[in-house]
């Protein structure tokens, strides 16, 4: 009786929040599928062999939606209004101050408590099989959500390719008012697999001569700076643990992408785990790229393992953080009539 109170509780949760909670959903061409859920857009599992064609989970997470929503990191989701950051909780757009709600110290990380790693999206189209295997997730934010402006239509697509690649295609309309849109997915990925340990011996290049230094709380200075004789300097391949002592916790950093004066599709990263072979080249549309190394990690995980500091890595292609208050950084605004769009491209393969 006490079971079938709980899960009626629960229906009630989900007619409230206007979309059902749905964890089952699987994509899978060829050697590589992934596991999908419409609470947060986000990566729940991602398998693919290795280089004796082993296969394994190679994207940290949880074995129930509880497990995420739980979490005090946004695992695998879709992340947005605007992240990471926002300084002091606030930004003044046509003249007007917008006060956002803290969640990070004085600063809003990740579009506020609630942002959208915390809501349940819309299916609009799932083809688990097929030529291109895709999944559409669909979420409408409402007009002073988390205290930013306008209406905003938001889709994250999810799509298999062929020889073990994978697409995230993030889309973004403003229906009534400009607002600014930085979205992008939050995996933490280590491909000598999900409870394989840390990601220090992994091999990390990453195509950007320069960086945005930050403050004490992770907002950028406003400068971009070389990356020549700092730890930050990974144009050449070399392990995450290298330098990662240089730092105070490890890498919370953004990059400025070669090429960002363009928005064509262009390297960001290339990461290479000598054990399991497996190789993970992203490409994107964006401007940066942020490297995190899972600094705070210290959760129970998929299969009940424990991810500890430098479980996992994320490698995040974004527009700047705080570019909001930082006129000399692109412009992260979307305005009606001029959707935002996000491409991020995946190319797994083993060496």
């Amino acid at each position: 009786m006490a079971r079938f109170a709980a899960l009626f509780c629960f229906s009630i949760l989900v007619v409230f929040e206007c979309a059902s909670i749905d964890s089952a959903m699987k994509l899978k061409k060829g050697n590589i599928s992934m596991k999908l859920t419409n609470y947060g857009a986000r990566i729940v599992s991602l398998v693919l062999p290795d280089k004796n064609g082993k296969r394994g989970d190679v994207a940290l997470g949880f074995d129930t939606i509880q497990g995420f929503m739980n979490a005090s990191s946004p695992f695998g989701a879709t992340v947005g209004r605007f992240a990471p950051r926002i300084a002091k909780a606030q930004f003044t757009l046509n003249g007007i101050v917008y006060k956002l709600p803290a969640n990070s110290g004085n600063n809003t990380i990740h579009g506020g408590p609630k942002g959208f790693s915390q809501v349940v999206w819309k299916v609009k189209k799932y083809r688990p099989h097929g030529a291109i295997p895709r999944i559409d997730f669909v979420y409408h934010s409402f007009d002073g959500e988390q205290g930013f402006p306008g209406d905003l239509l938001v889709r994250t697509s999810y799509a298999l390719l062929g020889d073990n690649q994978f697409c995230i295609t993030m889309k973004a309309e403003a229906l009534n008012k400009a607002t600014p849109v930085n979205l992008f997915n939050h995996a933490f990925w280590n491909l000598g697999g999900h409870n394989s340990g840390d990601i220090l011996s992994e091999k990390i290049q990453i195509f950007a001569s320069h960086y945005l230094p930050t403050d004490s709380t992770l907002i950028p200075t406003g400068e971009i700076v070389t990356v020549k004789g700092t730890p930050y300097d990974f144009l050449t391949a070399r392990t995450v643990g290298s330098r990662i002592n240089e730092l105070p916790k490890g890498y919370d950093t953004n990059y400025a992408l070669d090429g960002s004066g363009s928005r064509k599709l262009k390297k960001a990263a290339i990461v290479h785990d000598e054990k399991s072979g497996r190789v993970m080249e992203i490409l994107t549309d964006q401007l940066g790229v942020q490297l995190f190394t899972g600094n705070n990690l210290n959760v129970k995980g998929k299969g009940g393992f424990m991810y500890k500091p430098h479980g996992g890595l994320c490698v995040v292609t974004e527009g700047f953080p705080d570019s909001v208050n930082h006129p000399n950084f692109p412009s992260q605004i979307v305005s009606p009539g001029k959707p935002y769009k996000h491409i991020m491209l995946f190319k797994f393969s083993t060496l």
